[in-house]
């Protein structure tokens, strides 16, 4: 499966679309959002650009896409006020894969400068802010040289570049059948296969950004991650967990195929803050200048369960794989009807504690 080509979050603004299911994210960002503007601010009053490179990588589609960039022009231009200092251009580079809905994103700018341009009066006028879109993998150089100053990654790491290829044997059959992640019944080749996978990408993606990014440039990088050594936890990985539940009633009500289920397996890991650390540290191209743990609030507004929030949300960025995979003709409302149930179930008897790091860097 060519990972690059067929996954993208869910487009549109439809009631199963990203945009109308990615509060959980908003809600994580908004929660370290004072620590991105320190950091920003602290990154212009050190350079001083006169046009300011910045990247959202990974931005998806809807509500979040432009929000971030709105926040980081009001806090730039306060510190070039503070500093008595004009305030920069800014360049703004929206990056995601190809198949991302950038449609929705370019038919939300007008209100993006709609929106900067409210509340200022004649003597005060409006940063110059060009957007555009950078379609393309991270996982590779997409900027020329010492072209960006602040680089910002939304929920987007922990997506690797590719499903593990040491999940196959040589006959191209999964080693781990039946579930679509590290599990308890996984044999070890399997969480070692992710993990070569995470040190691989990550590698890669620190080693292409430190040619695009200036000296003393930053990144703020959230991403799903883990606790301690363990794969398999009550956090992000029992989400998983529950998925594979799911995908098993299906099996059993003939919805879709065993042997398709059997070789299904998704592209993301969890890393741990040990393995995040040595391979900044390996690759050796910035310093690790923060790293926050939290968890995101567990209360969903609106009248809705925290299951079926979660749900939603899960749908909204593997529905483009499921379809891939298993076809047009799985019923995706039942399945994530049963995962909202089990999420719900779960909750009941003990918390689930998926866990987000904040991750500050400095170009050296």
């Amino acid at each position: 499966m060519d990972v690059e080509k067929v996954f993208h979050m869910s487009g549109g603004v439809g009631k199963t679309s990203y945009a109308q299911n990615s509060s959980l994210q908003k809600k994580a960002s908004d929660m370290v959002k004072h620590i991105t503007m320190e950091t920003i601010q602290q990154l212009y009053n050190q350079v001083t650009p006169k046009s300011l490179g910045i990247a959202d990588l990974g931005c998806s589609s809807g509500p979040n896409s432009l929000s971030l960039i709105k926040d980081i022009v009001e806090a730039v231009e306060r510190s070039s006020h503070t500093m008595f200092r004009p305030v920069p251009e800014f360049r703004v580079f929206l990056n995601d894969l190809p198949t991302n809905d950038f449609n929705s994103v370019f038919m939300s700018l007008p209100d993006f400068y709609r929106d900067l341009k409210k509340d200022r009066n004649e003597r005060c006028s409006c940063p110059a802010v060009y957007v555009a879109g950078y379609p393309g993998s991270f996982y590779g150089r997409l900027f020329p040289n010492n072209c960006l100053h602040f680089i910002y990654s939304s929920y987007s790491l922990h997506w690797l570049s590719k499903v593990p290829p040491g999940l196959y044997d040589e006959h191209g059959r999964s080693i781990n059948r039946g579930g679509v992640y590290i599990s308890e019944s996984s044999p070890p080749r399997v969480s070692e296969a992710y993990r070569n996978q995470f040190r691989e990408d990550f590698s890669l993606f620190l080693k292409s950004r430190s040619e695009e990014v200036v000296t003393g440039g930053r990144m703020v990088l959230i991403t799903l991650g883990r606790i301690g050594q363990a794969h398999v936890d009550r956090g992000n990985s029992f989400f998983w967990e529950i998925l594979s539940k799911c995908l098993a009633i299906s099996v059993s009500q003939g919805e879709i195929e065993k042997e398709k289920l059997e070789c299904y397996d998704v592209h993301f890991y969890a890393a741990s803050r040990n393995e995040i650390e040595d391979e900044v540290r390996r690759e050796g191209s910035f310093e690790l200048q923060r790293m926050e743990t939290f968890e995101i609030e567990k209360h969903v507004k609106g009248g809705d369960s925290y299951g079926t929030a979660v749900a939603m949300t899960v749908r909204a960025i593997q529905e483009s794989m499921l379809y891939n995979h298993f076809g047009e003709g799985i019923n995706l409302d039942a399945l994530f009807g049963n995962y909202a149930r089990i999420v719900d179930q779960e909750m009941a008897k003990q918390q689930i504690n998926p866990i987000t790091f904040l991750i500050v860097l400095k170009k050296l």
